[in-house]
């Protein structure tokens, strides 16, 4: 198995001048991080044209759908089902510890929350915009309102088309795809990595306002309306069942479970694409190649697990290359997908959370704010 932060590469890279050397670049070059190929890097004996890759894409989701084919309900949906229904059933209990004079308890109930939020909002929403929560359309549909709308307060449609189509469509393109919507040049690295994550509770519904002012006005006031009811739930029954006295501070209650795991929710949304391979929109490489080389996985984390679920953490890699599959199946049919790239000698990103931290925080200029490059692979676009 490949050694974490390290890329196996397709191919012998050729002989080339070397470009100047960053300290970013040196880490990259020890093996603490994937090397980023140049601006132009040809790849000798390489097939031209599409018909290898659809070859090895094909033969790929054959493979997993045997996986598939060979699954329960349960595993298909069923153990991701059970953990969102869990987390609605944890709920009352967490609103009532807040009554609590008890520190401890009162702790717990703000954990019991905000671990419940994001399971609901994180994996609940991303699972629902797939449709991998259930076979069924209009299920699919009516959780996605749920999930994305009353508990997250954004757009269904617009969390589908950005992340469906363009970010799993386009993944590494810039300009599409290449996930600089959580860019943000003006803030230095701390403020990003340590003060930001606290705005998303804040920033989100705002966004939400703005991308419905561009909507047809009924639709807006639809999902306006459920917006408002998720975050209207939340304010009363704070006041209702917990026993706040102040608006004050049942708003700040909310803002804190609702930022619990704000921090390593916007660090993963960064560390599994920036930073790997960027392709121009009329060079980008065939699927295949395009999600082994710029997608990574982090190892399996107990908490951010359950939160955001396997495609989110330790399966994101084979996430991006099965979209519709659902977070238990993707954990399954993960030694099948790694297995088969390495056979044929596709890159497997794979890094820690803390060593992807610590090269954020040291190249944040290179990475968080000026253009990242673009690769070029030579008879794989």
């Amino acid at each position: 198995m490949a050694g974490a932060g390290r890329v196996t590469p397709p191919w012998p890279a050729p002989a080339r001048p070397r470009a100047r050397s960053t300290p970013c670049r040196r880490r990259r070059h020890s093996g603490v991080f994937p090397v980023v190929p140049g601006p132009m890097e040809t790849a000798p004996g390489a097939p031209q044209g599409s018909g290898r890759a659809e070859a090895l894409l094909a033969e790929l989701e054959a493979r997993v759908q045997d996986v598939v084919r060979a699954s329960s309900w349960w595993e298909r949906h069923g153990v991701d089902c059970a953990i969102l229904a869990l987390s609605l059933l944890a709920l009352p209990p967490g609103f009532l510890c807040l009554r609590s004079e008890n520190v401890l308890v009162f702790v717990l109930g703000v954990t019991i929350l905000g671990v419940c939020h994001y399971t609901l909002t994180v994996k609940g929403s991303h699972l629902a915009t797939h449709g991998a929560l259930t076979e069924s359309k209009c299920w699919s549909k009516i959780w996605a309102h749920f999930f994305v709308e009353v508990c997250t307060a954004f757009p269904a449609e617009y969390a589908k088309y950005g992340h469906v189509k363009m970010h799993h469509g386009y993944t590494n393109v810039l300009g599409l795809g290449d996930s600089s919507t959580w860019r943000v040049p003006c803030l230095n690295r701390y403020i990003y990595m340590f003060l930001a994550p606290l705005m998303i509770p804040i920033v989100t519904p705002l966004v939400a306002v703005e991308r419905l002012s561009k909507e047809k006005f009924r639709e807006a006031l639809r999902t306006l309306g459920l917006i408002a009811l998720g975050l209207y739930s939340h304010y009363w029954l704070l006041l209702n069942v917990s026993g706040f006295k102040s608006s004050g501070s049942a708003l700040v209650c909310m803002l804190s479970t609702r930022s619990l795991l704000a921090h390593p929710y916007l660090h993963v949304n960064i560390f599994q694409h920036i930073g790997l391979p960027m392709f121009s929109r009329d060079k980008k490489p065939r699927r295949i190649h395009m999600m082994s080389l710029g997608v990574l996985n982090l190892p399996r984390l107990p908490v951010l697990d359950w939160a955001f679920g396997h495609s989110i953490i330790s399966c994101h890699v084979e996430h991006h290359l099965f979209p519709k599959l659902s977070d238990n199946m993707c954990l399954k049919v993960k030694p099948v997908v790694s297995q088969f790239l390495r056979e044929k000698q596709l890159p497997y990103n794979e890094d820690t959370y803390l060593a992807r931290f610590w090269l954020f925080l040291s190249c944040y200029e290179e990475f968080m704010v000026q253009t990242p490059p673009i690769t070029e692979l030579v008879g794989l676009q």
